[in-house]
């Protein structure tokens, strides 16, 4: 008996110990200073928001608040003429900041940033696109030369015109929009740096190496090098943030050392209020926020 009690004894003080431990390093990490705390605000995609055509646009605002975002980007095509005193009411009685826009077209850059600048936005993502059919030579040259002259109406609003890394089998190595942005040669024509796009030809780290301080803003998404290998190249984005083949230490340690500030925007598959407000809790993880 008297051994059976030693040993229940010994078992209590061990699990009391154990969970001393864990008590102890969760208090750590609860007061370990975030790397990226104040430093980068999150923001997200209008088109995520499952519910936002079913409540006037203060409510939708109110609820990404809630669910723990500072901003949103809407494509510029989401945001009528005749509705932007609403939405920039919306941001003003929400603190909801409408960090930017989504331009995606060559087809109106002078009307998207005069928009983006009646959001109250400071920057438009423009997708530099490519034709595969013809030569590749003069298409960089009318991008570089749209861009260029462009540039001057973008800094007399204050908004600048970000390339995005994407899926069009153009600008798809790191030196390659280094040169590109670089050739451009204006401060208001930048880069809006997606950590996942890259992925399945590159890594994500390097980019962010090479870029340097031309990133001015992120998107944020993750890609599975494993279930695109098996499942479908697309299928490469069905995995969670932080649950891909991103090093997300890696990445964080390169925006370190630029010492980036700024917006960073969840760019993943659309949800409800629970499900956003999950993406921004992962959000906190992977950028350590």
């Amino acid at each position: 008996m008297e051994r059976r009690h030693l040993l229940q004894m010994g078992g209590l003080a061990l699990g009391a110990a154990v969970a001393g431990t864990d008590l102890a390093n969760a208090a750590d990490e609860a007061s370990r200073k975030r790397e990226f705390a104040g430093k980068i605000r999150k923001s997200l995609k209008w088109s995520m928001i499952k519910e936002r055509d079913k409540l006037p646009v203060v409510e939708v605002f109110r609820k990404l608040r809630e669910c723990g975002f500072e901003g949103v980007e809407p494509r510029v095509s989401e945001v009528p003429s005749d509705r932007v005193e609403e939405w920039v009411a919306a941001s003003r009685e929400t603190g909801l900041v409408i960090d930017g826009t989504v331009g995606a077209s060559a087809d109106d850059l002078a009307g998207g940033i005069d928009l983006t600048k009646s959001l109250g936005g400071d920057s438009m993502l423009v997708v530099a696109r490519y034709d595969q059919k013809q030569s590749i030579q003069p298409q960089w040259d009318h991008w570089r030369d749209l861009f260029r002259e462009a540039a001057p109406h973008a800094e007399k609003q204050g908004v600048k015109m970000l390339v995005e890394n994407v899926w069009a089998t153009f600008l798809i190595s790191p030196f390659d929009m280094a040169r590109f942005i670089d050739e451009i040669g204006h401060p208001f024509v930048q880069v809006h740096f997606d950590v996942g796009n890259m992925v399945r030809w590159g890594v994500a780290e390097h980019w962010a190496e090479i870029l340097g301080t031309r990133s001015k803003k992120l998107d944020i998404k993750e890609y599975d090098l494993k279930k695109a290998m098996s499942e479908g190249m697309g299928k490469g984005f069905d995995v969670p943030l932080g649950e891909g083949s991103i090093n997300w230490a890696a990445v964080r340690s390169e925006l370190a050392k630029i010492h980036y500030t700024g917006w960073a925007a969840a760019e993943v598959a659309g949800g409800d209020w629970a499900y956003l407000a999950d993406v921004a809790s992962r959000m906190d993880r992977v950028l350590d926020l």
